[in-house]
């Protein structure tokens, strides 16, 4: 072993003087030949440590003060232990001991007895700092006991001394590689190079930028995807190695022990320069002193305070930056050095013969880390569980499946390197590992059925709201694995209702971090999360339809479904949104539609509905309808006493009447539209309400002053951008709108999709603009895709029409840098900036005519629909849905209609349907396929003489008994054609 530093002449009394070999005279470096090798050593600031005879010896040696004051190394004294020890941390006084059966032992300040600390077995790894103390169990648990003045316990804000062992919560899940500690702070370090710093940062030792004490672990984000393998604390400063071999130090930088050839503060990490290209192996801190040593060189660089010594360069004066410890050459090509260790004012590097490299030493910090689950465990819990082993299986199952740290260690994806990019959008694990553990884990039901208990009872209890880091979260990707599984044996909807409970307790923050990681799931990978939840959903639905009062019981399964829609719609590869839709649920609304009376809506609560406008993404747009319905009929039945007001209007003047009936008469828009035509008779059961809305939507496209412009390349209507003159007409005519889709009638003004993204407070994009006005858009997708000299030439700015895109913009020339920026501006100028007021009218006057927030639930796609009308024509189901009075569905008059009618062309069968109905697009609640059309005789003689005539309102076609096809063709072309004449009601 070489030695150096304080005090370090005598050997620390390990061997006679005749072991004790100086290589340098100048260097202080001292060598110590030994015949049992040292395992582990350690130095704080007054005691050094060693482990000797293969763990079966401790020997500890105090500084002492001599009567002139000067401190000197006291006489080596063995420790009676009664266990094998493999390990063991130095703090300022104590030392903490750790058995090879995985105890926790401490040694006081003035006491050479070890007292057992805590009732822990399984621990791998100690770590101490000046007054506290630090443990981590083979499950990934942390454990600190001791001073707590600056938050170096971890523990958060409390006790400024605790003397029994505390976990530290904010850190489970996290599968750790390492603990260490400093003077007064501490580290963690994840299997996937994450750092976690915690404790005093006066000096900015920590890394997090600033001077704050951290009461509890907080991440070191300027290390992360740094492919970080080991960190080291001095008193008031941390160095941190990476995998490729550099090294980081921040902190106090007063003596010179960040090796930046400066004495002054790094409140971040930063790269030592000098160690640049040197690929460091190893790096320890002392008190004020670094080491980084090359494994290649087989040199060991200091830098830092080096009044004792310590620095092994032989001048005892601080240094800025690293230097080789002058090792004797001759010594360096016998040995081999094996670890090097600082701390206190001494440093240390354990060597061995070429012949005995790595045999005898111990570094638990690299080889015991947090245990994961492996293939082999899987193949011997497989092959023995039918075994005398049983017992011991099932413990093995319960320690590594309760434990959220073991599973997140377990995936790793470790194909170059990919486990240390973990970020917010990479979740650094190997998913297709996981499906394979857990298949095999099915080949035997006694297995799975052990783990499946495990985790529902006691992992997913215990999971944290708040994980720290990506890698806490990890266990949520995992489990959907094992629910797969599960639900494939019929076994895993009670589990998978614990896991959405557990989901849901994530502190918003975490979960949106959760639905980040969701976002960049491949495809395969995603689709499986929706099944999971999917499944248990419907089950769920058929189970309400039983009878079964379940929706609470399922309501986390749903609100999950609803996170990973919203996850979808967001996605850059999207699953197609009928992988949500439950059909169950279908029948069931259907049957509340068909068996619910006004007593029944009366009995529901106001907030019955709001569940199922949440969860809608779980509703097909034919659920969604009668979700609509049901929730329009509830409201009925509220004003089912009331007088009904009717809206008289004049078929000349139906958008006049109707705008000063809205503006004079107070009108209650929460009650049902009832229309009555001036000289007509009919009673509107729906029908006369459809030709009311199809008759304004004639009447808005002139209507002056002009509030809609219709663009001739694609036929579609936008806001005019000209609003002088204009004062309530753009409020009016979104209150039309609102109006006629809470009464289920159609107003097609042809608006484009953006409105009704627009009304759902959804982006408008380019493809918007596209399908308003190819003409436009095609000249923007021109900048878009020309080179630099013709975007140049080109010669535009930043204006469109007078209007600057951005200030000064007619200054500002489109380039190849900024045309995309160009091209958003201009969509944003004409789909928003341009018609900001005209909207916000409209916007204000649909939400008054239309007073529920149902149509929420609705996509852009469907609610156009809904306003719109369908023009998904399905003309066989209205002779399927046909009903007959006065003739027979054999007659010959019958018979020749639907031949004639099959024979119309489109745009003629769209003309009897306005005939019929008084619009040529029916609701989407209101399609052909549930459309039931009456034909009555219409009697008398002479049949030939007359035309068919249609009652809107009841749906109803008077139809003569005409002599032949042809005349039946003759007259039913002319009453289509002129249906306002033979229209009735």
């Amino acid at each position: 072993m070489f030695s150096w530093g304080e005090n370090t002449r005598d050997g620390f009394g390990l061997v006679k003087s005749n072991g004790l070999v100086k290589t340098n005279t100048d260097s202080c470096v001292n060598f110590i030949g030994m015949k049992s090798p040292i395992t582990h050593l350690s130095a704080g600031n007054t005691v050094v440590a060693f482990i000797r005879k293969n763990g079966e010896q401790v020997s500890v040696a105090r500084m002492q003060e001599d009567k002139d004051g000067r401190r000197i190394t006291g006489k080596l004294k063995n420790v009676e232990c009664r266990e094998k020890m493999v390990a063991l941390s130095c703090g300022d006084a104590h030392v903490v001991l750790l058995s090879e059966e995985g105890r926790v032992f401490c040694l006081a300040q003035f006491s050479n007895v070890p007292r057992r600390v805590g009732n822990l077995n399984q621990v791998i790894q100690v770590a101490c700092g000046d007054q506290h103390s630090i443990a981590l169990t083979q499950d990934g648990n942390v454990f600190t006991w001791g001073q707590n003045s600056s938050g170096q316990l971890g523990l958060g804000k409390g006790k400024p001394i605790t003397l029994s062992l505390q976990p530290v919560k904010s850190l489970s899940g996290i599968p750790l590689a390492q603990i260490t500690a400093g003077g007064d702070h501490s580290f963690a370090l994840s299997l996937s190079g994450a750092v976690f710093g915690w404790g005093k940062n006066n000096a900015g030792q920590l890394g997090l930028g600033d001077t704050i004490d951290r009461p509890a672990p907080a991440p070191v984000d300027c290390l992360n995807l740094k492919k970080t393998i080991a960190v080291s604390c001095g008193v008031e400063h941390t160095a941190v190695l990476t995998k490729g071999g550099i090294v980081f130090t921040f902190g106090s930088g007063r003596y010179g022990q960040l090796g930046h050839n400066s004495f002054r503060d790094e409140l971040r990490p930063r790269l030592v320069g000098e160690l640049w290209g040197a690929k460091v192996t190893q790096i320890a801190c002392g008190r004020n002193h670094t080491l980084a040593f090359v494994g290649s060189f087989k040199k060991i660089y200091s830098f830092g305070l080096g009044e004792q010594g310590q620095l092994g360069n032989g001048v005892k004066m601080d240094q800025s930056v690293p230097l080789p410890v002058q090792l004797s050459q001759d010594r360096i090509d016998d040995q081999q050095i094996e670890q090097t260790f600082a701390g206190g004012n001494h440093s240390f590097a354990l060597c061995s013969s070429a012949q005995e490299s790595g045999k005898g030493l111990n570094d638990s910090r690299l080889e015991k880390v947090t245990q994961t689950l492996g293939n082999d465990i899987i193949d011997r819990w497989i092959l023995q569980c039918d075994s005398k082993s049983w017992t011991e299986i099932q413990k093995e199952i319960t320690k590594t499946f309760s434990s959220a740290s073991r599973l997140n260690g377990s995936f790793l994806d470790k194909s170059r390197d990919k486990h240390y990019q973990t970020s917010l959008k990479h979740s650094g694990l190997d998913l297709s590992l996981a499906r394979l553990v857990f298949q095999k884990l099915a080949e035997k039901d006694k297995v799975l059925a052990e783990v499946k208990e495990v985790v529902q009872h006691i992992l997913l209890p215990s999971l944290s709201k708040d994980p720290i880091g990506v890698e806490g979260l990890r266990v949520y990707l995992i489990i959907p694995e094992l629910l797969r599984v599960l639900l494939k044996q019929q076994r895993g909807i009670d589990i998978t209702e614990a896991f959405a409970a557990a989901i849901l307790r994530l502190n918003p923050d975490k979960l949106q971090v959760l639905e980040g990681l969701w976002s960049t799931l491949p495809d395969t990978l995603f689709r499986t999360l929706v099944k999971t939840f999917h499944s248990v959903s419907a089950e769920c639905f058929r189970m309400l339809a039983e009878g079964d009062d379940v929706i609470k019981q399922f309501k986390g399964t749903l609100k999950v479904m609803e996170r990973l829609y919203e996850v979808n719609c967001n996605r850059r590869i999207k699953i197609a949104a009928s992988n949500f839709h439950i059909n169950r649920a279908n029948r069931l609304l259907q049957n509340m539609l068909n068996t619910f009376g006004d007593i029944d809506y009366l009995n529901l609560s106001e907030g019955f509905f709001d569940s199922f406008h949440q969860q809608s993404c779980i509703f097909n747009t034919e659920a969604k309808c009668i979700v609509y319905q049901l929730e329009l009929r509830y409201r009925f039945a509220l004003h089912g006493h009331f007088w009904v007001p009717i809206l008289h209007v004049s078929r000349e003047t139906a958008l006049e009447d109707a705008f000063q009936h809205i503006l004079q008469s107070g009108h209650d828009f929460t009650m049902p539209l009832k229309v009555k035509f001036q000289a007509e008779h009919g009673v509107d059961e729906g029908g006369v309400s459809l030709e009311f809305f199809s008759l304004l939507g004639r009447e808005i496209l002139t209507m002056e002053p002009k509030t809609l412009e219709v663009y001739e390349d694609s036929g579609l209507v936008w806001f005019t951008t000209d609003d002088s003159g204009i004062t309530d007409e753009f409020y009016l005519l979104g209150l039309l709108c609102g109006m006629a889709l809470y009464n289920q009638c159609v107003l097609n003004l042809c608006f484009p999709l953006a409105l009704f993204k627009k009304l759902l407070g959804l982006t408008t994009t380019f493809d918007d603009l596209k399908e308003i006005s190819f003409t436009e858009a095609s000249g923007l997708q021109y900048v878009l895709d020309e080179d630099e000299e013709v975007v140049e030439a080109l010669d535009l700015v930043f204006m469109d029409k007078g209007q600057e895109l951005i200030p000064n913009g007619e200054e500002v020339p489109v380039t190849m840098v900024n045309r995309k920026k160009y091209v958003d501006l201009y969509v944003d100028m004409k789909l928003n900036k341009s018609v900001q007021n005209q909207f916000a009218d409209f916007e204000k006057g649909f939400h008054k005519g239309c007073p529920i927030q149902a149509w929420r639930m609705f996509l852009p796609e469907e609610l156009m629909t809904l306003l719109q009308g369908d023009d998904n024509y399905e003309w066989d189901k209205l002779r399927e849905n046909a009903k007959y009075q006065g003739y027979r569905p054999t007659d010959d008059i019958i018979q020749n209609f639907w031949i004639v009618f099959m024979e119309f062309s489109e745009e003629q069968k769209k003309k009897f349907l306005t005939f019929l109905t008084g619009t040529d697009r029916l609701p989407r609640g209101r399609s052909l396929s549930k459309l039931q059309m009456q034909i009555t005789s219409l009697g008398g003689t002479d049949a030939d003489e007359y035309y068919p005539k249609a009652q809107t309102c009841y749906v109803t076609l008077c139809l003569p008994n005409y002599s032949s096809i042809d005349i039946l063709q003759e007259k039913l072309l002319h009453a289509i054609t002129h249906c306002d004449v033979f229209g009735d009601f």
